[in-house]
């Protein structure tokens, strides 16, 4: 035990380091500053009060809401009305004084102008949705399941302390450097003014989910760390000891290893045994009148069991993927089955899971695993996984977490048996904002659009180098423009406007491409083009605003460019 509350400790920190925290930080920093430097105490009184209902309500919200009949939901709409509420009272000192009253002749807590701050923490941890890893999924589903232990509340405790101790840094960091700004000191009700603009805001942030794209961006190295710490034999071993489940065994009948094993060697198939059933369905989206799937007679299928809950960062950064394969195989026999099993009781709301997958473009059908009963049947424990089921049902590969997009995918292609394809380079959400987005040179989905018209499928002459405005592809030289790629002859070249960090060209055959920048003449790359179409980095570096300078030999075909 003394292991798993290490771990569930630096986890927590872990968490409140990472992007997930961005809805809820703001609010912490301006709520620390609401008293000028009078209260010294307050960042601790808010981060208190987060920390406090975070741990309650993720250990009891989804037994408590149930036990009274109440929408699952309603936890979380409290937090955001409490935010938007006080933020009101902060913004206008009638409603303020306003608000106040109810609570003048009573010892509740005060609802006053100035903001009880730990009132104000409470309601940011109904909202506070950090990333899912395996520390807080075993919390959420023991809780959900198996009820509450001492185990389960010595883990949920040091978890919600490990995500306290930077907020509690944040927080104090915050009121020293404003209490030392005169303006700050000088126009009290300014700041609370401000305050209250930020709290509101949060509270529209937090209840529109704009901010999703921002929590996704988390750096590979700190994911990295999460998962060498949460996702290893001896915290597996005491997770499966407080779930009460006995240890897996890996050796399962005949030829077939267990799921444990199999996830070790995700680069090939294998015979991870006979795919387990989706059993305690509550309901099913995106099926033919939304009837249930059963996997026995999706028999000569191929089938990706993918379980997943929406408000989960590490999810949503697989969705591009998933997507992007639900869409290309599609027809040649793969289907998708998302088991969205929750992670917080809002999450159960079928109307919410509807309108992510809408957000999210998922297509495929959807699964409501509300009870963890399928979770429970495939021996879940990580945020995201999938199983990998051949046609004859057994399953053959197996993978926790984010990543291994290109292994999967190319066990898909092998298990289909088509020819090996170009993979999916999907957007998982850790690139440049405002980057220019993929632009495809074939004619089919693009082609060089700053030309104006030009032949299909015979050598063209563009002409001299131009170019051309935002957005747009420019062609000078030769180029055999077809359905899918563009393929260079005599002086060929490409002009681009671009803005990313990262360039990438999918590019086949046999020569190289030379790269310039129109405003960088020191920027040069010779790149070396030789086989089957792959993606070839023609610039890795800081985020940057130039033009694109493309020399190309005669013979390489580019298929499309690709932006981080």
């Amino acid at each position: 035990m003394l292991t798993l509350i290490l771990v569930g400790l630096v986890s927590g920190l872990i968490t409140a380091i990472s992007p997930c925290v961005l809805p809820v930080l703001p609010a912490i920093l301006t709520s620390s500053i609401q008293d000028g430097a009078h209260n010294r105490r307050r960042p601790a009184v808010v981060v208190a009060g987060l920390t406090t209902s975070f741990a309650v309500f993720t250990l009891l919200g989804g037994v408590l809401l149930s036990s009274l009949g109440l929408p699952d939901d309603l936890l979380r709409w409290i937090g955001i009305v409490v935010l938007a509420i006080v933020g009101l009272g902060l913004m206008i000192p009638a409603i303020g004084h306003l608000l106040e009253r109810p609570f003048q002749n009573t010892r509740l807590p005060q609802l006053k102008r100035d903001g009880n701050g730990f009132v104000m923490g409470l309601a940011l941890g109904l909202v506070f949705v950090p990333c899912a890893g395996p520390i807080l999924a075993s919390i959420t589903v023991l809780a959900a399941t198996n009820g509450v232990s001492w185990g389960l509340v010595a883990l949920t405790l040091s978890f919600s302390v490990g995500i306290a101790i930077p907020l509690l840094v944040f927080g104090f960091a915050g009121q020293a450097m404003f209490s030392k700004i005169s303006a700050v000191r000088e126009r009290l009700q300014l700041i609370r003014t401000i305050s209250g603009g930020v709290l509101l805001a949060t509270a529209l942030v937090i209840a529109t989910n704009v901010a999703e794209p921002l929590q996704r961006i988390v750096p590979g190295w700190l994911a990295g760390i999460q998962t060498s710490i949460e996702d290893n034999d001896s915290v597996r071993g005491e997770l499966d000891t407080l779930a009460g489940r006995e240890a897996i065994d890996t050796s399962v009948t005949g030829d077939a290893i267990g799921f444990d094993a199999c996830e070790e060697r995700g680069d090939v198939l294998q015979n991870c045994g006979p795919a387990r059933d989706l059993v305690g369905i509550e309901s099913w989206l995106n099926t033919e009148g939304d009837q249930p799937l059963d996997l026995a007679e999706l028999r000569g299928k191929v089938v990706l069991i993918d379980f997943w809950t929406y408000s989960c960062i590490n999810c949503q950064r697989t969705f591009p993927y998933l997507t992007g394969w639900d869409e290309k195989y599609r027809d040649d026999g793969l289907v998708i089955i998302g088991v969205h099993s929750p992670e917080f009781a809002f999450e159960k709301v079928r109307s919410n899971v509807a309108d992510a997958a809408d957000r999210y473009g998922i297509q495929y059908p959807i699964a409501i695993d509300n009870d963890f009963k399928t979770w429970r049947e495939w021996d879940q424990r990580f945020w995201p996984a999938h199983y990998l089921i051949d046609q004859d049902g057994v399953v053959r590969q197996v993978h926790y977490g984010e990543g291994a997009y290109d292994d999967t995918e190319r066990l898909i292609q092998e298990l289909l048996d088509t020819t090996p394809q170009e993979l999916v380079n999907a957007d998982a959400g850790n690139h440049t904002s405002g980057r220019t987005p993929e632009t495809y040179l074939g004619y089919l989905r693009g082609g060089p659009n700053a030309n104006g018209d030009y032949p299909r499928n015979e050598a063209h002459d563009f002409g001299t180098t131009f170019s051309p405005g935002p957005g747009g592809v420019g062609f000078f030289g030769t180029w055999t423009v077809t359905d899918e790629y563009s393929e260079a002859g005599a002086g060929a070249g490409i002009d681009m406007p671009f803005y990313a960090a990262d360039v990438h060209l999918v590019l086949a055959g046999e020569g190289t491409v030379t790269v310039t920048f129109q405003d960088d003449p020191d920027y040069r790359k010779v790149v070396e083009v030789s086989g089957t179409p792959d993606l070839y980095d023609l610039y890795i570096g800081d985020p940057i605003e130039d033009t694109l300078h493309l020399e190309f030999s005669e013979g390489v075909q580019a298929y499309a460019f690709t932006f981080g």
